[in-house]
């Protein structure tokens, strides 16, 4: 049996594999689902040795991440994003920790979130802990939510470096997420009943972006992060409420 497996899924990609996949030479295999990609990402996951399979590109993420940790042949899996890297450190930190024994069947690492092309070590982005690094057989998603973390059956421990992180290379990218984001949290509200009233009005419009952005600018002090931790503060608050002038466009239709 392979020792480590990594897993990734993508959907038009190919900058980022461009520049991860070589990186991952010191893993047995990089088994990479694609969502229906109109670029170039197979060819490049090809050229890099990539175990690739190809899946429709569905709203829920970890549908897809499932698949793809249902093709691994490791010991231990590590699932990545495309827009993570590992660097060195974190990759002989993985690799000392499987070969020891243990009893952990997975391990929490922090990550490192940078938004245009700035570290965010405040307002609540760092050390922004991930469950990524699990024993195969111990760990599922239950895929009901596109922010659902790994469900781990056994002991969970601890890695020492840092995964590094870079979802938003520019504004407008940012905006192109939040949009799919507000949009698949409007329709899970949807889905579950959830309707307009004049509480969650209230709820959704002042008191949860209030509280959000008042602890995570000042409280969590965001704004030592400069424009980049004030953008991040202030359109985390405003999700709740876009995801809820959608669930309301829905809810009239």
């Amino acid at each position: 049996m392979k020792n480590l497996s990594v897993t990734i899924i993508g959907f038009n990609e190919e900058e980022h594999l461009t520049e991860l996949l070589p990186t991952l030479h010191w893993a047995d295999e990089v088994i990479y689902v694609d969502c229906g990609s109109s670029d170039r990402s197979v060819e490049i996951a090809d050229k890099n040795d990539c175990r690739t399979f190809n899946k429709p590109n569905n709203p829920n993420l970890n549908i897809n991440k499932s698949y793809a940790l249902e093709q691994a042949e490791g010991e231990w899996i590590f699932y990545l994003d495309p827009d993570e890297r590992i660097p060195e450190a974190l990759a002989k930190n993985i690799m000392t920790t499987i070969r020891q024994p243990q009893n952990c069947k997975a391990f929490l690492l922090k990550r490192r979130n940078h938004y245009f092309g700035k570290w965010l070590r405040f307002g609540s982005q760092y050390p922004d802990l991930q469950l990524r690094l699990f024993k195969k057989g111990h760990g599922m998603f239950p895929q009901k939510h596109v922010h659902e973390k790994l469900e781990i059956d056994g002991e969970i421990g601890h890695l020492k470096s840092d995964l590094l992180h870079y979802p938003y290379q520019s504004i407008s990218q940012y905006l192109a997420k939040f949009d799919f984001y507000t949009s698949f949290e409007a329709d899970f509200l949807y889905h579950r009943g959830i309707k307009p009233s004049w509480q969650r009005t209230c709820r959704y419009l002042i008191f949860l972006p209030s509280l959000r952005f008042l602890r995570r600018y000042f409280f969590k002090m965001g704004f030592r992060d400069g424009w980049q931790g004030l953008f991040a503060a202030l359109f985390d608050a405003l999700n709740f409420a876009v995801r809820y002038f959608k669930l309301r466009e829905k809810s009239d239709t």
